[in-house]
């Protein structure tokens, strides 16, 4: 199973509470609305618990933009 930028959409927009968010793979932080400290938190715990995996802090701190979070969720997809 591999996913894309589209599987992420829902999670973004639940989590940040804006139906109007787009994302696209070198979005980073600034440039989605709401996507904040915290709320980048809430959208970990949710990509985890949606996709069965955990992250490592070492992980998490890697991201650079919304593309780095697809390419860590099926690198970990693909070795389970």
């Amino acid at each position: 199973m591999t996913i894309n930028i589209n599987d992420l959409l829902p999670l973004f927009r639940e989590t940040l509470e804006d139906d109007s968010i787009r994302l696209e793979p070198a979005f980073t932080a600034s440039e989605v609305p709401g996507w904040d400290s915290l709320n980048h938190i809430y959208l970990v715990v949710a990509i985890e618990k949606r996709f069965r995996i955990k992250f490592t802090t070492m992980e998490i701190q890697g991201w650079k933009c919304v593309g780095d979070i697809v390419d860590d969720i099926n690198r970990k997809l693909l070795t389970r």
